[in-house]
C-alpha cells in the first residue's frame, strides 16, 4: 500500500471514530450568556418582540432572494471544495405560495434540513424569569434525540412577546445542534440530501443522522499537506459557509426591522465560530503529529493493528472527556453565581482587540489556526489531569460507557501541578471562545445601526 493510501486509511478511521454528534461544547447557551452578560452590544440592546420565521420571510421575500443569490456567488468564489447549489434550489419570490412552502424553499436555498424546527423558544438561563412561561419538550426544538447528558431546558415563546436580546442570542447559539445540518448529503437517507448535491458524506456514518452534521461543524484547515494529498475528503468541511449565511441573514433582519431574527440568526452564526474554537474541531487528532499517525498506520499494514485501533479510541475518549469536564464546570460555576476563573475568562474583553478585524477569512486564519495550534497543549493537559482510564486506556470507551459525571472531583484528587495543566487550558480556551463571539457581534454593526 502506498504512503498516501496508508494516511487515507488512518484519517478515515480517526474521523469515523470521532464522537457522533460532533458537539464542541455541551451548552453554547450558558457559555454565550456569560460571554455577553456585561457586554453593552448585547446586554444593553433594546428588548425585542418575538415573531415567527414566516413573518420575516413574507415581509422580506425579495431581499432574502437577493441575499441568498449573493451568498451563493460568494461561496463559489471563496469556499474551497464548495459544490455549487443546484439552480432549481434558488429562493425566488412567489407571493402566491403558503407559509409552509416558502419556509421549505428558504431552507432548500440554504441547503439546510427543511424540517428544522425554527420554533419560538428560550432556554432556561440565569437571571431571566418569564412569568407563566410554558416548558417545551426537546422534540419541539430539535429533530434529534435528546443527548443523554443534556441539562438544557426550554420554554415556549409566544409571538409578540417581548424578550431581552441577550436571552434570544444565547438561546439560539445552540440551535445548529438541533438538526439544522442533518442528512444533507447525497448518501443520506433523506429526500433533501439527494437534491442538495453536496456529494457523499466526507467522513462518518451516513446511516447515523447525528453524524451527518460533523462536516458543517468542523474545519480541518491547518493539517500537513500530506494529509490533504492522501485524504482530500478532509477538506470537504463547510462551517465557513454556514457562518457566512447566518451572518448575512442577521444583518438583513436587523436592517429591515426584524431584530428578533437578527439576534436569532446571529446566535446561529456564532455557533459555528464557537465550535471551531475547540481544538478537536480544528484538528484531526490534537497533539499527535502527522509522522506519528503515518507510523501508527504503517505498522497496522503489516498486521499490528493494536496501535491504530487504540489511537482511534483514545481520540474519541479525550474529545468526550474534555467536553464532559467543560459541561460540569460551567454548570457548577453557574450554580455558584458565576464567580470563577472560567467565567472571568469568558468575559475578559481585553483580549478582543488582540485579534484582526473580522473578515471572511477570520474563521480560517484566526479561529481555527489558534485552535489547531493549541491542540498539543490541550492534549498534554488532559493526559496530566484526567484519570488515565479516560484518556490513556484504549480498552475503555468513554462514550459507550456513559463516561463520568464525577470528573471535577476526580481531577481534584490529582496533584496541584496536574490540576494546573487542565485549569489553565480551560481558561485559555474560554478566553478564545468569548473574544471570538464578541468580535462576531461587533462585526454585525453598532447597537444603533442594528436598530435603525
Amino acid at each position: 500500500m502506498t504512503r498516501h493510501r496508508k494516511v487515507f486509511a488512518l484519517v478515515a478511521a480517526l474521523l469515523l471514530g470521532a464522537p457522533g454528534p460532533a458537539f464542541a461544547w455541551s451548552n453554547h447557551g450558558l457559555l454565550t450568556y456569560w460571554t455577553f452578560k456585561d457586554t453593552a452590544e448585547v446586554a444593553a440592546a433594546p428588548d425585542v418582540q418575538a415573531e415567527p420565521l414566516d413573518a420575516f420571510l413574507r415581509d422580506q421575500e425579495q431581499a432574502i432572494a437577493n441575499l441568498l443569490e449573493a451568498q451563493e456567488i460568494w461561496a463559489r468564489a471563496n469556499v474551497p471544495t464548495y459544490p455549487p447549489r443546484p439552480d432549481e434550489l434558488a429562493f425566488k419570490v412567489d407571493a402566491l405560495r403558503d407559509d409552509a412552502a416558502r419556509r421549505k424553499a428558504f431552507a432548500e436555498a440554504l441547503r439546510i434540513a427543511p424540517n428544522t424546527r425554527f420554533a419560538l423558544f428560550t432556554q432556561n438561563l440565569p437571571g431571566f424569569s418569564r412569568s407563566g412561561a410554558k416548558t417545551m419538550p426537546f422534540a419541539e426544538v430539535s429533530t434529534l434525540r435528546e443527548p443523554a447528558f443534556s441539562m438544557m431546558r426550554f420554554f415556549r415563546l409566544e409571538p409578540g412577546e417581548t424578550v431581552p436580546a441577550l436571552l434570544v442570542l444565547a438561546s439560539s447559539s445552540d440551535e445548529p445542534d438541533f438538526g439544522v445540518d442533518i442528512n444533507c448529503w447525497d448518501d443520506s437517507p433523506s429526500e433533501w440530501g439527494k437534491r442538495y448535491k453536496f456529494g457523499k458524506l466526507p467522513f462518518g456514518n451516513p446511516a447515523l443522522d447525528f453524524a451527518t452534521q460533523a462536516p458543517f461543524h468542523m474545519g480541518f484547515f491547518h493539517q500537513s499537506w500530506l494529509i490533504y494529498k492522501a485524504a482530500p475528503f478532509v477538506a470537504r468541511t463547510y462551517p465557513e459557509l454556514r457562518a457566512h449565511q447566518f451572518i448575512g441573514l442577521a444583518r438583513l433582519a436587523f436592517r429591515t426591522g426584524h431584530p428578533y431574527w437578527g439576534w436569532r440568526f446571529a446566535g446561529m452564526a456564532m455557533h459555528y465560530v464557537q465550535d471551531l474554537a475547540q481544538p478537536y474541531h480544528a484538528s484531526i487528532l490534537p497533539g499527535v503529529s502527522t509522522l506519528r499517525m503515518i507510523a501508527t498506520n504503517t505498522v497496522a499494514m503489516v498486521g499490528w493493528k493494536g496501535p491504530k485501533d487504540a489511537m482511534v479510541v483514545l481520540a474519541s475518549n479525550r474529545h468526550l472527556a474534555f467536553e464532559r469536564y467543560e459541561a460540569l464546570l460551567i454548570y457548577r460555576d453557574t450554580a455558584a453565581g458565576g464567580k470563577s476563573p472560567l467565567i472571568q475568562a469568558l468575559q475578559a474583553k481585553a483580549r478582543d482587540g488582540v485579534y484582526p478585524k473580522w473578515s471572511d477569512l477570520y474563521l480560517r486564519d484566526v479561529v481555527t489556526q489558534e485552535a489547531f495550534d493549541f491542540g498539543e497543549a490541550l492534549s498534554t493537559a488532559l493526559l496530566a489531569a484526567f484519570p488515565p482510564k479516560y484518556v490513556s486506556d484504549p480498552s475503555y470507551d468513554f462514550g459507550a460507557s456513559g463516561g463520568s459525571g464525577a470528573l471535577i472531583s476526580e481531577v481534584a484528587e490529582r496533584t496541584p501541578e496536574q490540576r494546573a495543566e487542565i485549569e489553565g487550558a480551560v481558561v485559555e480556551l474560554m478566553g478564545h471562545f468569548g473574544a471570538h463571539s464578541r468580535n462576531l457581534v461587533r462585526a454585525l454593526g453598532s447597537t444603533k445601526e442594528r436598530n435603525d
